[in-house]
């Protein structure tokens, strides 16, 4: 008998063949939509990916460059970072981006929301505008190496449009707002 059917999926079994505090991986078996039996990996997430897009009143957009272990490689995204599941996403973004850019926002909005790679994955990321800001103390945590960059909301759009920035969040935060600006 499955425990779990979505669509025309059904669960018949799992198993947590990986957990750590941030993630856990799961082997389950299944019965796919055209009635085969089959295996799927699933990453679950012990929390929320939060996002901010930081705008200034001079229209100057907050990014932050950063090394990206998983890929080897240095990024440039929106401020990020995750939300523990029992943390209102709004609280977790305010404390992100006084984190990582020492901002602090007088008003806040809900921007977006995502699924980041829902195939695997069952992260949501929430993404808010951050506007009216002013400037506190940077409170880096021992996992991150960022440096500021200000750049104009075109510059920043610019970027995500010619690949500079390239982090599936900012990306369509960045289009997103270019849209808003466009209508």
């Amino acid at each position: 008998m499955s425990k779990i059917k979505i669509g025309g999926w059904q669960q018949k079994n799992q198993e947590v063949v990986y957990d750590n505090p941030w993630i856990q991986v799961r082997h389950e078996e299944v019965i796919r939509p055209n009635g085969t039996e089959g295996i799927y990996g699933v990453v679950h997430f012990k929390s929320r990916a939060i996002g901010i897009i930081a705008l200034d009143d001079d229209d100057t957009i907050c990014l932050v460059k950063q090394s990206r272990y998983p890929n080897n490689e240095t990024t440039i995204e929106i401020p990020e970072g995750g939300g523990p599941l029992d943390e209102p996403p709004l609280e977790a973004a305010k404390r992100e981006l006084l984190e990582e850019t020492g901002l602090i926002a007088q008003h806040w909005q809900p921007f977006m929301e995502l699924r980041t790679s829902n195939s695997v994955t069952d992260e949501i990321a929430f993404i808010f505008l951050a506007t009216q800001l002013s400037q506190g103390k940077q409170q880096l945590e021992d996992t991150e190496d960022i440096e500021l960059l200000k750049v104009s909301a075109t510059e920043a759009i610019g970027m995500a449009i010619n690949g500079e920035i390239t982090d599936a969040m900012s990306v369509a935060a960045l289009l997103k707002l270019a849209l808003i600006r466009q209508g």
